[in-house]
């Protein structure tokens, strides 16, 4: 299943932050959670991640971590697909 990740920073946090993130080389993800892709806001203070995993727990493990950092918003996703079966193929 899919997850988006929606994180935000305040700005005294951020050098703590791009620390930390260069430190580990990126986000630190538990076992069995893959990240898809992430995008920054342009306005800075503001993140997105569309994770993958079966195993909602494991990803409340990976950003339990970061929350010392940020606050994080996670959402769950479905395709539109799913719901809408004839937009299958368009």
């Amino acid at each position: 299943m899919l997850f988006m990740n929606i994180y935000t920073w305040e700005p005294e946090q951020r050098d703590a932050l791009i620390k930390r993130r260069m430190e580990k080389k990126g986000p630190t993800l538990a076992e069995g959670v893959k990240k898809v892709h992430e995008w920054l806001d342009v306005g800075g203070g503001r993140g997105f991640m569309i994770c993958e995993t079966n195993d909602p727990k494991a990803l409340m493990t990976s950003v339990m971590g970061w929350s010392d950092l940020m606050k994080q918003q996670i959402v769950p996703l479905l395709d539109t697909t799913e719901i809408f079966p004839a937009e299958k193929g368009k």
